[in-house]
């Protein structure tokens, strides 16, 4: 960080009022004693995530934005990394994206957006950089609403789709049995599984999933008619948590029918793309070529263990 965060606070909890607007910043989602340990350790912050998981994107795009350093983990959900039990002891869901900070670990996307966002506003020192308005939350909470999980399933060949989930329940069953102590949580892993694989043989998962989807992106272009990014004329953490979502459109080659069609966001795509936090992010892993490399490196793993049973 490019300011000296340990002497700041020193000067800081000098001044009643800057306690106070501390005190104020914190008390929603944010334990007050959590930052202060962040800001006196030069311990950096924990990030459990991969480049596929949309949730990771929306916070590693809030963590790039706001210049924040962290440790990232990468925690592949195709090869089953997700389900070590070292990771599942922490988040027995098994889902992504993590965040830590010493002793106090976020789940929630949201959550850890805002988390990211305050430690910005202390650990710089400056009014000019603001938290989030409600307009802004409000647009994070409506993106949020979506679930692309069984709209990018739909959209995988069968072929693909049905090895790959062989292969995660084979991988259940096998850190069942290295720990019995989390039997009950791989079992519900393992329920959620086939659950899962009934629902995408129900065509009308998708097609709520799609309505949900067009509502959605419809409400962002008249939007995006008006301002140039989605809650005003600056970038703010509704861009962040959107961004993740059309990406997901482009990767699963949907782009003419989600997002050309409506020109306000077709140009806003244009936009943020050439953003830095874009190119890191997302740019680095799925722009041309590439994804078909992140991809296809993923499968080749679930192959060779499944060849070797090596689940």
């Amino acid at each position: 960080m490019t300011h000296d965060i340990s002497s700041y606070l020193e000067t800081s909890i000098t001044n009643l009022n800057v306690l106070n607007d501390f005190w104020c910043w914190c008390n929603d989602t944010l334990a007050f004693s959590n930052i202060c340990h962040f800001l006196r350790s030069d311990k950096k912050m924990q990030f459990y995530h991969h480049p596929f998981d949309l949730d990771s994107q929306k916070v590693r795009l809030a963590l790039e934005e706001k210049g924040i350093d962290y440790t990232s983990y990468h925690v592949n959900p195709i090869t089953g990394k997700n389900l070590d039990s070292s990771f599942f002891k922490t988040n027995p869901s098994g889902r992504l994206p993590i965040f830590q900070n010493g002793s106090h670990i976020i789940y929630d996307t949201i959550d850890i957006i805002q988390y990211i966002e305050r430690i910005a506003v202390i650990s710089s020192g400056s009014e000019s950089i603001s938290i989030s308005s409600r307009e802004v939350i409000e647009w994070m909470q409506k993106i949020q609403e979506w679930d692309p999980k069984f709209f990018t399933l739909f959209h995988i060949p069968e072929k693909y789709l049905i090895y790959v989930s062989k292969f995660i329940r084979r991988v259940v069953i096998a850190r069942m049995s290295e720990s019995p102590e989390l039997a009950s949580a791989y079992h519900e892993k393992l329920r959620e599984a086939y659950q899962t694989a009934e629902k995408l043989k129900d065509l009308d998962v998708l097609r709520r999933s799609k309505e949900h989807l067009v509502r959605l992106l419809d409400e962002a272009e008249m939007q995006l008619s008006k301002t140039r990014y989605l809650a005003g004329q600056e970038f703010t953490m509704a861009d962040v948590t959107l961004i993740p979502v059309l990406a997901r459109l482009v990767l699963l080659d949907l782009e003419n029918e989600y997002i050309t069609c409506r020109p306000n966001i077709a140009e806003y795509w244009v936009w943020v793309q050439q953003r830095p936090s874009y190119r890191k992010v997302i740019g680095k892993y799925f722009d041309g070529w590439r994804k078909h490399k992140t991809l296809l490196k993923s499968w080749y793993i679930v192959r060779i263990r499944s060849l070797l049973k090596r689940y």
